[in-house]
């Protein structure tokens, strides 16, 4: 006979026939009352706790397959198959929820704030106009950006369409980078799409340069959450303007930080219709090797700009409840192209097209397999000229098309 407990937090396991596990304390004589000693007593619970956490504990520290997405757990804990588009949404509000976990949860857009922005300075880029401003990100919170438009758009002889463009790490220049102003070959996107024709918006990014947010008082436990709530009130503000055309959604794009930065963002923010990843990621469980210097308190992806909370996976990283295979697959079926440069320093190759591997079956279940596009330049941590060409081309083609 087999028998269930649940415990509060719905964590199901199932053990055989209570009695017959404990039958080696048949031993146990009463006592003069004619009750079984206290000792022997507490010996039974104490054994018996342990063997209900141990179980417990091996359920809640279980993660699905990051190299199988097709499937899901349902609520009573069974896991099943994804067959179907609707199914797929149980396993990826689950990867949300992983995410959050470490992120912190994600405030979302639902309160509109001030539109109005405060310009600083502008500058003539030639064909546009460039504009360093503060945006109203949270109540108690403005954020520097810098906006570029053409200045047939500003004229109003068109509207047109608007990328999200998201930094390298920078501690110096910060966001002017991707504006052209870093004087790093391969960064400079805001300024080449603007150039295209696109109005661009391109936020700093917190702890780096010239934006210092207190973290703590704006009740974020990660500068990767308060970055992805950054950029969505980005897109609201760009929503606002007249001559942006949003109907097909928005643009993003990043290199290095700014690639990860992309895909945080648009997994949260379904505005973004295309996305761009420039030496981006790799999976956490090949970074640096997994060395544990990177996995340390203030190291790599546990600084407190990124997530802190990573630095409680130390030794254990199969069990961070995300990964780039599974958010990649929650970007799906928009449209991803992805630069992994096969010299790169910072994030693997060959881990890159595994993650690509385990989400490309999402896209396929989804009906638009092509739309994962993975290159592989000859380079070391850069972002090649023509490797950004073929992107701005996908970028057109969602934009544009």
């Amino acid at each position: 006979m087999k028998q269930r407990l649940i415990d509060p937090h719905g964590v199901t396991f199932r053990y055989r026939n209570l009695r017959s596990s404990f039958k080696q304390f048949r031993f146990l004589k009463p006592n003069s009352s004619g009750n079984t000693s206290m000792i022997s007593r507490k010996l039974l619970s104490s054994l018996l706790l342990l063997v209900i956490t141990a179980d417990v504990s091996a359920q809640e520290n279980s993660r699905l397959d990051r190299n199988n997405l097709l499937q899901y757990r349902t609520s009573t804990g069974d896991v099943k198959p994804v067959t179907t588009p609707t199914e797929w949404q149980h396993r990826r509000a689950a990867i949300l929820a992983g995410v959050q976990e470490v992120m912190g949860k994600y405030p979302g857009t639902k309160e509109r704030l001030d539109s109005s922005i405060e310009v600083v300075e502008e500058a003539d880029a030639g064909t546009y106009l460039r504009r360093l401003i503060n945006y109203q990100s949270e109540t108690n919170d403005k954020t520097p950006a810098y906006l570029c438009v053409p200045k047939d758009v500003l004229a109003g002889k068109r509207k047109t369409q608007a990328v999200l463009c998201l930094h390298p790490t920078d501690n110096t220049v910060g966001h002017k980078v991707v504006v052209g102003l870093g004087g790093r070959a391969g960064r400079q996107y805001a300024s080449e799409l603007a150039e295209r024709g696109y109005v661009t918006i391109s936020p700093a990014y917190p702890h780096l340069a010239n934006y210092w947010p207190n973290l703590g008082g704006l009740d974020y436990v990660s500068g990767t959450m308060k970055a992805i709530q950054d950029n969505s009130r980005a897109l609201d503000l760009l929503e606002t303007l007249d001559y942006v055309d949003s109907s097909k959604g928005f643009g993003a794009i990043g290199h290095s930080l700014g690639g990860h930065n992309a895909i945080y963002t648009a997994v949260f923010d379904q505005r973004i219709s295309v996305i761009v990843s420039s030496c981006g990621f790799d999976s956490y469980l090949d970074y640096y090797g997994a060395a544990e210097r990177v996995w340390l308190f203030g190291q790599g992806w546990c600084q407190i700009r990124y997530m802190p909370r990573l630095s409680n996976y130390r030794g254990r990283l199969d069990q961070i409840p995300f990964d780039f295979h599974e958010l990649l697959g929650a970007l799906a079926p928009r449209p991803l192209f992805v630069n992994a440069p096969l010299h790169d320093s910072n994030f693997v190759a060959a881990s890159v097209d595994r993650c690509a591997a385990a989400a490309r079956p999402v896209y396929k279940l989804l009906g638009d397999e092509e739309h994962l596009v993975v290159r592989h330049p000859d380079s070391d941590h850069n972002f090649p000229d023509d490797t950004r060409a073929e992107a701005y081309q996908l970028i057109d083609s969602v934009l544009r098309p």
